[in-house]
């Protein structure tokens, strides 16, 4: 069966109104499909019922801070009319519109006036990030292309590296947790994290609650894949598995292109399927 736990759409940081992703899904014959849109939970207000062509398990991705450091989690099978979470995306979608107002303001320093409104032209709703940023600063020739947006001014370190805004991950996993929902490590491998620092993570995240961990983010070479295969067995958890898709043209982040999960991994999605 072919599993996606981590996709986007327009409602965050996607390229496809969340019609076409579902669209997209059932061509690529997707069984069991998650919208993690970050901090939101919009891309769901306009799907109607699916029907039996596709099992679509309700996810959110939420911001969070570890040390400092910014990690993603995802909440899988949360109930969406929750108190719980809807106070997560009311809280985070505070913090989201603080962190746009700070990179604007740097991004201001250097320049670059008028970033905010830049970046919301290119937003598909209300939320506003970075690469709707990066996006306006392509388009008013500050760089050549998104990835050097990031390398010159949003990535890590840069001026628009901005999260001491976001919650705690155990303020997190507890309002996953509370909307009867799994709390999952989002992409451990993409943090930059040395191997100690890593393991850390993982345990410091099931010991606040954590459940799962994504032992499979898009188009990962197989040692890599086996590598947190055993970090998962050993750490107890539940594996995961998504393509963090956001747009088209991202083949090492593909809708349904995901490698099946070793065989030694027990799978989150037993628990509904």
């Amino acid at each position: 069966m072919n599993f996606d736990f981590h996709c986007h759409t327009t409602a965050s940081d996607g390229s496809l109104a969340p019609s076409d992703l579902i669209n997209l899904a059932l061509e690529r014959e997707i069984d069991m499909l998650s919208i993690t849109d970050h901090d939101t939970l919009e891309a769901y207000k306009t799907l109607g019922d699916l029907g039996a062509k596709l099992q679509l398990v309700p996810g959110i991705e939420l911001s969070s801070q570890w040390n400092r450091r910014g990690v993603h989690i995802v909440g899988l099978n949360v109930d969406i009319n929750s108190s719980a979470i809807q106070e997560a995306v009311e809280r985070q979608s505070k913090s989201r519109q603080d962190r746009a107002d700070i990179i604007a303001e740097r991004l201001a320093r250097l320049g670059f006036a008028d970033c905010l409104e830049g970046a919301k032209s290119f937003a598909g709703g209300p939320q506003v990030g970075r690469p709707h940023f990066a996006q306006h600063l392509v388009a008013i020739g500050a760089v050549a292309n998104v990835q050097q947006a990031f390398k010159r001014y949003l990535g890590t370190g840069k001026v628009g590296d901005v999260k001491d805004q976001w919650a705690e991950p155990d303020t997190v996993i507890g309002w996953i947790r509370d909307a009867g929902g799994v709390a999952v490590l989002a992409h451990p491998t993409k943090y930059k994290l040395t191997r100690s620092k890593l393991v850390a993570l993982i345990a410091a995240f099931k010991a606040m609650g954590g459940q799962a961990i994504e032992v499979i983010s898009g188009a990962q070479v197989p040692s890599v894949t086996r590598d947190m295969a055993r970090l998962c067995v050993d750490s107890g958890l539940e594996a995961s598995c998504g393509s963090d898709f956001h747009s088209l043209n991202q083949p090492w982040a593909s809708l349904g292109h995901v490698a099946p999960l070793p065989d030694n991994c027990t799978p989150v999605w037993q628990r509904w399927h």
